[in-house]
């Protein structure tokens, strides 16, 4: 297969070493869990400069491969892990991720997700806003996702349409945000951007059923995806971003 190289165009030296961490980790717990369908590229050799890794040439979706990205995914997110977060910051996107290990989900996920996401906003106002919403309701929101999640899961962490690779062989994972959390934070992303289609979620389902509190936890885990957005991109995603933050509002 031929190589693709990716140069590292960011500010950050560590950003392609990440990736591949990510990568390796994605393929040991896929392999863990048994599943051959859905893949990810092996690193063939990587420096803070330029990873290489295998070329996918990309083609549509057909419903099988829809399927087998669902079912890969929910027998991934069973396989129990000790701890939330991961051991190393990373990236998500063009984004430095902050990590860490720990046991509190609710807490690190209102901390280093939401909290570092806030501290970045530059208009004073927004800052202040999503500051107030957020001291009033954490410890809401910490006791509400603690209650919620079953049990750590490793998470690709930036699971939108453009990190989903199809060829004829099927669907492939690339560039992850890794870290380990409750699965129904990739789920929420994938419905961020649209691109999976209904195969992708009865696949899913029938493996791994998504919980009755997935409607309330979709918004709260994609506040941190819009923030993001908003921080990297501007004001067209802080309409998303007020709106995702009401549902916090009102636990």
């Amino acid at each position: 297969m031929a190589e693709f190289v990716k140069n590292n165009s960011t500010a950050f030296p560590d950003a392609l070493l990440s990736e591949a961490r990510g990568l390796e980790v994605l393929a040991d717990t896929l392999k863990a869990a048994g599943v051959s369908g859905l893949r990810v590229p092996e690193v063939k050799s990587v420096s803070e400069r330029e990873l290489v890794i295998p070329r996918i040439n990309p083609g549509p979706a057909s419903e099988a491969a829809m399927t087998t990205l669902g079912e890969g995914l929910a027998r991934m997110h069973a396989v129990h892990h000790p701890h939330y977060g991961f051991d190393r910051d990373n990236m998500i996107g063009l984004s430095p991720q902050k990590n860490r290990l720990t046991d509190d989900w609710g807490d690190f996920f209102l901390k280093d997700r939401l909290g570092v996401q806030v501290e970045m906003i530059r208009n004073p106002q927004v800052k202040s806003e999503f500051e107030s919403v957020l001291g009033q309701n954490g410890a809401a929101l910490t006791q509400f996702l603690n209650e919620h999640c079953q049990h750590p899961s490793l998470l690709h962490g930036d699971l939108w349409s453009g990190n989903v690779l199809f060829d004829k062989a099927g669907p492939w994972l690339i560039d992850p945000a890794v870290y380990f959390g409750d699965r129904e934070a990739d789920i929420a992303m994938t419905e961020l951007f649209g691109g999976f289609s209904t195969a992708f979620y009865r696949a899913y389902d029938r493996v791994y059923p998504r919980t009755g509190s997935y409607d309330t936890k979709r918004a709260i885990y994609n506040l941190y995806h819009t923030l993001n957005h908003y921080n990297l991109f501007g004001t067209s995603y802080l309409d998303a971003c007020r709106r995702n933050l009401g549902v916090i509002g009102r636990l």
